[in-house]
């Protein structure tokens, strides 16, 4: 006997447009929400001098996307599955490599 469910799956052919595709670099990455949505802003974190010798960054947005919630829990499951399977054939990626700072400067709030 035939499950049901299987009768009513059926394939469907995607075909992706990248016409008006745009591509950017970014390394950081600032995240805001709602009720209703989730909001990132995908930019780099670029090192500027200051009068007073003093570390400072300059956080340039580049792109901003928003999405609601079942998007962005779709979008943290399919970055999980890349990691991993990135980890699995090249180890695991260290965020704060040793001889480097850890973390980074800190914001001043």
């Amino acid at each position: 006997m035939t499950d049901p469910q299987s009768q009513q799956q059926q394939q469907v052919r995607l075909n992706i447009d990248e016409s008006k595709m745009n591509t950017t670099y970014a390394n950081t990455i600032r995240t805001s929400t709602t009720g209703d949505e989730v909001v990132l802003d995908f930019g780099i974190n670029l090192p500027v001098p200051t009068q007073d010798n003093q570390p400072a960054l300059l956080f340039s947005v580049g792109s901003r996307v928003v999405m609601n919630w079942r998007g962005a829990k779709r979008l943290a499951i399919s970055l999980g599955q890349v990691i991993r399977q990135f980890e699995e054939r090249n180890g695991e990626i260290q965020l704060n490599p040793p001889g480097q700072p850890q973390g980074g400067p800190r914001l001043a709030e």
